[in-house]
């Protein structure tokens, strides 16, 4: 069984088949599930874990949380679309398949804001 003596690899994953490493056990060095695979313990001992933490943007956040709030009282996927009735740009929309299989489908449109609704033959 190859065993490996450095890590110059993200050490989550084996790196002979790619798959995923369990955790490291109370004794012993981490084998691969997949292909039996094993990473001496020593290895794992010099591997330093880095992690980033962004934090997102005050107006980032309060757009989507706008966003959230207008799929929450609409139905269906949101598109950039204006509405006829208030101008809104922002529409949800559902699309059904009414007229016969040969045809388009029928599309309908809510308004986020003023709840006008619209369809469109495609």
């Amino acid at each position: 069984m190859p065993k490996l003596s450095h890590f110059d690899c993200d050490p989550m994953f084996c790196p002979k088949c790619g798959a995923i490493l369990p955790t490291l056990g109370t004794r012993g060095g981490i084998v691969c599930v997949v292909c039996k695979f094993e990473v001496d313990i020593e290895v794992m001992e010099e591997v330093v874990v880095k992690y980033t933490v962004e934090f997102n943007n005050r107006s980032d956040y309060i757009e989507e949380q706008q966003l959230k709030s207008a799929q929450s009282k609409t139905e269906g996927p949101l598109v950039e679309r204006k509405c006829p009735k208030c101008g809104n740009d922002t529409m949800s929309y559902a699309s059904l398949q009414l007229r016969s299989a040969d045809e388009g489908q029928t599309i309908f449109y809510t308004c986020t804001k003023c709840q006008h609704k619209e369809t469109e033959n495609s």
